[in-house]
């Protein structure tokens, strides 16, 4: 697996060679993950003197504004000259976007993951679910390209590593993911200023749709299974944002008992996008992957096209033959 990886690498590398009209595109709802890998692969190709474009084709979250060059981002217009489209941290062209446009008229497309959902619909697929995230394939891979990975590249990898792991605690953190993180930490990262920012900088909105939503906390099957749903009238009253349920889930996750954690987010009348953690036991993509989404183990995600309540006894019926 190892060599094959390397030689996908090495044939990525020889496409990035080959055109000089590059687009990498970030995902709906992006994350730590997405963000910093993104930004990083962005500036590595541009040390190439490669004309390179992010497509923006959704909010940033606030967390992630600190992080240098996020100002790439950018909402494209659609033309015909993408030579290249590079996809990260996106198990399937859905998943793009406004970006799906550009990868189907993209001459080639390099498609680079770590869900074992990936659908591998590049030309080239680099795709390693034994990876922690995104963001360490991607270091890899600047380091196959031969380019010097400077400290704007670090920060923006460690907050990708930092993210997709739940800083270090995850079951996907590998001792590979900690001897990259110490290598971004030898090139003179501000690990201070980074934490600081995704860690501790939660507004009083954020605080305050934390506390309605665990005092809606439900506990279900002998406090085995977690559910909260954050509505939109829960955002308007604490004058919130979706993007503000970040951590919620998680939080959740850490109570003693429970094995599978679950979060509901109204994005509108008939649609419920939904966050799974589980802890031990249950293989929470296998429940997202019956609702047509994906993920990993312990940490997955999907759609419902219903109302909350509707979505949520459709979860819950889900989820609860896991522990049968």
């Amino acid at each position: 697996m190892e060599n094959q990886l390397k030689k996908l690498m090495n044939d990525a590398i020889q496409m990035i060679n080959k055109y000089n009209n590059i687009y990498i595109c970030s995902h709906v709802q992006p994350d730590g993950d997405n963000i910093g890998s993104t930004l990083a692969l962005a500036m590595a190709i541009k040390k190439l003197k490669k004309n390179v474009s992010i497509i923006k084709v959704d909010d940033i979250p606030s967390d992630y504004i600190f992080l240098p060059h996020i100002d790439m981002f950018e909402e494209q217009e659609y033309n015909d000259s993408v030579d290249l489209f590079i996809s990260l941290d996106s198990s399937d062209l859905i998943r793009l976007g406004a970006g799906k446009k550009f990868a189907l008229k993209a001459k080639n497309i390099i498609n680079i993951d770590h869900h074992i959902t990936n659908e591998n619909f590049g030309d080239i697929n680099i795709v390693s679910p034994s990876s922690g995230s995104t963001g360490e394939i991607v270091y890899r891979f600047i380091k196959d390209m031969k380019v010097d990975i400077d400290k704007d590249m670090a920060t923006c990898l460690y907050t990708a590593i930092s993210t997709d792991t739940g800083r270090f605690m995850y079951s996907n953190t590998t001792y590979e993911t900690h001897l990259i993180a110490s290598e971004l930490l030898k090139i003179g990262i501000d690990i201070n200023n980074i934490n600081i920012n995704l860690y501790q900088s939660r507004t009083i909105e954020r605080t305050r749709l934390f506390l309605e939503a665990l005092n809606n906390l439900e506990l279900i099957s002998e406090n085995r299974i977690a559910l909260v749903a954050v509505t939109q009238d829960m955002l308007q009253n604490c004058n919130a944002k979706m993007e503000d349920t970040e951590g919620i889930v998680s939080f959740i996750r850490n109570i003693d008992s429970i094995e599978v954690a679950c979060m509901l987010k109204e994005m509108s009348k008939e649609e419920v996008k939904v966050s799974l953690r589980s802890k031990k036991h249950v293989d929470v993509s296998k429940i997202s992957i019956k609702f047509g989404g994906g993920g990993h183990a312990k940490a997955a995600g999907c759609t419902l096209y219903e109302n909350i309540e509707t979505a949520k006894d459709m979860l819950l019926n889900e989820i609860s033959l896991s522990f049968r």
